[in-house]
């Protein structure tokens, strides 16, 4: 059966922006100037109009609102830090050391409490992007379900176990997270094979292109300037250089995430090849009739993650469809971008096998396959970056986390340009810096066989029955940054 494939993402598919005429480039300076028009940019100027009422304020976007990473993630707003927790806890301890004073060390905590005051930050992040939702009247078909990791192995259930470990020793509380059996399992969501999980009440599911659309929508009744097919070329000092002329801010902010490569500039956190860009894929069935969800469950629309090394993320969405992701052609030579995110067939083929092995009874046709560019770092961790001098700020990195770090990072990009010191301003991920990815073909060449060294990994743990992470996996997890 045929599937629409690319034109970005279902989710912008099924709700288009309302068409309007191009919103001319203002002539007079901005007191922020945000560049890009996904979940970071809007939720920055969001708050920047919260706390600034006078405040003249523009978002400039190269495509349209919610184009990027924003407009196509699987709509997870979790409990997800976005980075290796303990290369974070690391970062803090040699901070601390050598800059006790610096913006990390001044919070007087150890890497491992910097790492929990990061996730109770999170923890509240979901809880403000709910009221926001709510205050707004945004709906997003936002339902706080938790996120259930499924383990269909033997090995994998031991890595169920030991994440429970790490989430206790990185901030997580009884009330945060349940380790269930494989009935307690199969009774949110009935996986096949599930030999148990480990649910999180705290996230919450959305449609993301409801949100960014909703959010733009609040800024423009807000007074809040939105330049959409406005391509920022050379960011620097006072001023952004776009295909449509210039456009001056006492202050900007760079919220381009895999797009970070789209523009010049001597911008913090971006010098040398400090961002790349990874794909995900996606597929979205058509909506499944009433008898199949009897027999999946699901009734508490939980986010469901699984625990193989070539893992999966997905909802039900609000039309009763299931929207499932996975990492097949996870980068293009040379960081090359996913345009209107067209996938192969065999990419397509990946994702309805893994959706199969989940539910193998289940009968579906795939309706809609996109893909999207996550921003990653070498390290895989997110950073805030604030260049006192130039007045120019920059989030990148998030890793396929950011949909409840947006939040967060728009929140603490305000806090670092106010100059004030703050809660937010001391957490880990503040001047964090990841190190460079290497030059190509190593950089392709390493990618693609992380990915493969994950897949035949899994598949070595299924025939085998193994109780324990194959050692191939630790190996590729340890190469490519990964292991906590």
């Amino acid at each position: 059966m045929s599937y629409l494939n690319g034109e970005a993402a279902h989710w912008l598919a099924q709700s288009p922006a309302d068409p309007a005429p191009p919103t001319p480039l203002p002539t007079e300076k901005q007191d922020l100037v945000i560049v890009g028009g996904g979940m970071t940019g809007l939720w920055s100027a969001y708050y920047a109009r919260q706390a600034h009422p006078d405040w003249q304020i523009t978002v400039i976007e190269a495509e349209h609102i919610g184009y990027g990473a924003s407009g196509r993630n699987g709509g997870w707003l979790s409990t997800l830090l976005p980075g290796n927790r303990a290369k974070f806890a690391e970062a803090v301890d040699r901070a601390r050391s050598t800059d006790p004073d610096g913006p990390v060390g001044a919070a007087g905590l150890d890497g491992v409490e910097s790492v929990k005051a990061f996730q109770s930050a999170l923890f509240d992040s979901i809880d403000e992007v709910l009221e926001v939702l709510d205050q707004e009247s945004i709906d997003a078909h936002q339902v706080r379900g938790g996120h259930l990791d499924v383990a269909q192995t033997q090995s994998g259930m031991t890595r169920i176990e030991e994440l429970f470990e790490a989430n206790e020793k990185y901030g997580y509380g009884p009330k945060d997270m349940e380790l269930l059996g494989a009935e307690e399992t199969a009774a949110h969501i009935n996986v096949d094979n599930a030999r148990g999980g480990l649910f999180v009440p705290g996230t919450a599911r959305i449609d993301p292109a409801l949100l960014v659309h909703g959010l733009a929508r609040v800024l423009r009744q807000q007074g809040v300037t939105i330049c959409e097919h406005t391509a920022a070329a050379h960011i620097g000092k006072g001023a952004v250089a776009t295909n449509r002329g210039p456009v001056r801010g006492e202050t900007i902010f760079v919220c381009l995430e895999g797009y970070s490569d789209t523009v010049t500039g001597d911008l913090p956190g971006l010098e040398g090849r400090q961002v790349i860009p990874v794909f995900s894929s996606m597929i979205a069935t058509n909506p499944l009739p009433a008898g199949a969800w009897e027999a999946i469950g699901w009734e508490g629309r939980e986010c469901l993650g699984d625990a193989a090394h070539t893992f999966i993320y997905a909802q039900r969405t609000a039309d009763d469809r299931i929207a499932l992701g996975g990492r097949g052609a996870p980068y293009a030579f040379r960081s090359g971008l996913p345009g209107q995110g067209e996938i192969p067939a065999e990419v397509v083929d990946l994702l309805r096998d893994r959706l199969s092995s989940l539910f193998p009874d289940l009968d579906f046709d795939v309706a809609h396959a996109w893909r999207g560019a996550l921003g990653v770092t070498r390290d895989w961790c997110a950073g805030i970056f604030f260049d006192k001098e130039q007045r120019i700020g920059v989030a990148r990195g998030y890793a396929g986390h950011g949909v409840t770090a947006t939040h967060l990072a728009a929140k603490t990009l305000l806090d670092r340009a106010s100059g004030a010191s703050t809660p937010l301003t001391s957490l880990p991920w503040n001047d964090h810096y990841s190190g460079q990815w290497e030059p190509e073909p190593i950089r392709w060449l390493g990618i693609r066989s992380m990915y493969k060294i994950f897949n035949v990994a899994d598949e070595w743990e299924r025939r085998t029955g193994a109780k324990k992470t194959s050692l191939l996996a630790q190996f590729g997890g340890k190469l490519a940054g990964l292991a906590e």
